[in-house]
């Protein structure tokens, strides 16, 4: 117990508050258990640590990583159990994916300990809402996303910019204050932007960690999969990165990869859960989320310039942020005399060069163009729609 202090206190020394993510001032910190939820290495550590410098008293609040050594022979409830009798009001758990039987302990800490409020993180690959003891009846669940244009402006490059609606973006009300050319900081952002690590040294290598780990280790083993499936999952995934925009093909793919047409199916599922890859649905149900699959894409343009380097296509680039960027806070489906449709707006996204004859002139059809500063009338810069949180 004393070293899990000692590391805690020494993980608060060092986390600083001059930046924090979008989600943190929407969670409900007082609520008796919540999660967050969200791809590895997107900020969840710090931002809880944030909340316990910034609000707790540390003497109150305990923070553990369920992958810490302690646990190989200490029990998650034993220890919640010393801390609250400790006097102990705040348990943080980050990692608790790591930690074999979570669900069922962290609903015996919830039912055990009434007036203990717990905080813990997982990868999203877990389907905590589908958890063996229903914990979703007992925890808020918050997914967190990875770094906007707007968040990386801030955290790289100390720009304070508000973010602006969906609205506000098509009427070309985004404005950038001292920053006179937007699109060589845009080119940045797509390539080392998304996850706050991206300002350190060895990014490319972190982020191929990353990938390895999810795909090798997370996914195998909540799934009950075999090690050698993370070798088909990585060809998945390059086969989505280099594509224009992917568009799949399941029959053609199983052959490719080696597997059945449900096991397929599966291995998407999961890249998806795990912040991996994003599913474009089209509108052809009211149920949100459960259109056919249109398209599939690499969650995010860092992923798919570790993937495949230089050989990446333009408009898989262009389509991979506008769809990541704007599912955080809008429902986004395919359209299907454009490229993206949100509430009644359609969305055509090109280059500087592309024409509008795709789109319909009704005030509610849109070009978002990449390699342009400014907007026009109907006519959107790409690097505008990273605002919208």
């Amino acid at each position: 117990m004393r070293t899990l202090y000692q590391k805690f206190e020494t993980l608060l020394q060092n986390t600083t508050s001059d930046f924090k993510r979008y989600l943190y001032e929407n969670v409900s910190w007082d609520s008796r258990m919540l999660g967050i939820i969200g791809p590895r290495g997107v900020g969840k550590t710090t931002m809880i640590l944030q909340q316990i410098k910034e609000n707790l008293d540390s003497k109150k609040a305990l923070y553990v990583s369920a992958d810490d050594m302690y646990f190989s022979e200490n029990r998650l409830f034993d220890l919640a159990d010393d801390f609250y009798k400790n006097a102990g009001e705040h348990l943080f758990i980050d990692e608790i994916h790591k930690y074999n039987d979570w669900s069922r302990e962290l609903k015996n800490i919830y039912d055990s300990f009434p007036t203990l409020k717990i905080v813990f993180t997982g990868s999203s690959v877990l389907d905590i809402l589908k958890g063996s003891s229903d914990l979703s009846r007992r925890a808020i669940i918050y997914k967190l996303q990875g770094l906007s244009f707007r968040e990386y402006l801030k955290f790289y490059h100390n720009y304070e910019l508000e973010a602006y609606s969906l609205e506000q973006i098509v009427n070309n009300e985004v404005k950038l204050e001292n920053i006179q050319h937007p699109l060589p900081l845009f080119n940045d952002y797509l390539k080392r932007g998304y996850y706050p690590f991206g300002i350190e040294d060895e990014m490319d290598l972190r982020l191929g960690q990353i990938i390895v780990q999810t795909l090798e280790s997370d996914i195998p083993q909540y799934a009950n999969l075999n090690v050698g499936t993370g070798r088909k999952l990585k060809r998945l995934l390059s086969i989505i990165a280099e594509s224009v925009p992917f568009k799949p093909n399941f029959s053609k793919l199983s052959a490719m990869i080696g597997v059945s047409r449900n096991s397929l199916d599966d291995y998407f599922s999961y890249m998806e859960k795990a912040g991996l890859i994003a599913q474009l649905r089209n509108e052809t149900t009211g149920i949100r989320g459960l259109g056919k699959v249109d398209k599939v894409y690499l969650d995010n343009t860092n992923v798919i310039f570790n993937l495949v380097r230089d050989k990446s296509n333009i408009g898989n680039l262009r389509e991979t942020f506008f769809f990541n960027q704007m599912r955080v806070e809008n429902e986004v489906t395919s359209s299907r005399k454009a490229d993206f449709v949100i509430d009644d707006y359609t969305f055509e996204v090109g280059g500087k060069n592309k024409q509008q004859n795709q789109i319909e002139k009704d005030g509610k059809s849109f070009l978002v163009k990449d390699d342009i500063e400014y907007g026009y009338r109907n006519v959107i810069p790409l690097w505008a729609f990273g605002f919208n949180y």
